[in-house]
């Protein structure tokens, strides 16, 4: 048998570049000269990459489904930032709710589809986002959550295991941890 990784699931926007905010909630930038790589961002994935844990990026991006948006912009905005960051894989999900589609977070299809590509046990996996979509997807894979907390205008997660302020913050929290389980 494989034996099996552990990962540290990442939403994109507001986790590792900065959300465009319009009347207190978050928005994806539009083109690639918005993109703003957070502080802290980088050095929290390579800490995390060094730690051996894989760092992959699970990112709805509805506005392609709502025609607001196009695909190969959202492409070049991921091809940048999996670069830029040192990111292990990039998955998005371009479908908005009324296409049901198992990838669309709150469902956790795109943490399923990465274990099963990369042999990730979920449970000693954790999933980091800035809204409620993303910590009922990490919830539902049975992944450990982080929720960084910006006080958006919009409904907030019910449950997470741990409210941060940054992926740099949960990234220490998450590497003490696993430092403290060895001992």
């Amino acid at each position: 048998m494989i034996p099996q990784r552990k990962a540290v699931f990442l939403d994109r926007d507001g986790v590792i570049n900065r959300s465009i905010l319009r009347d207190g909630r978050p928005y994806p930038p539009l083109t690639l000269a918005e993109v703003d790589i957070l502080p802290g961002a980088k050095s929290a994935i390579q800490k995390l990459r060094n730690a051996d844990f894989l760092v992959i990026c699970v990112t709805n991006q509805p506005d392609v489904a709502r025609g607001t948006q196009n695909r190969k912009t959202v492409e070049e905005i991921n091809a940048f930032l999996f670069k830029a960051v040192g990111l292990d894989d990039i998955m998005a999900c371009y479908h908005d709710d009324i296409d049901n589609c198992s990838c669309r977070k709150p469902l956790p299809g795109m943490l399923f589809k990465a274990a099963e590509k990369f042999s990730i046990n979920l449970k000693e996996s954790y999933m980091v986002g800035d809204r409620w979509r993303d910590i009922n997807a990490g919830i539902a894979a049975g992944c450990r959550t982080f929720f960084i907390d910006y006080g958006y205008n919009e409904k907030q997660p019910k449950s997470a295991n741990l409210r941060v302020k940054s992926l740099l913050e949960a990234a220490n929290i998450i590497l003490n941890g696993e430092k403290d389980e060895e001992n």
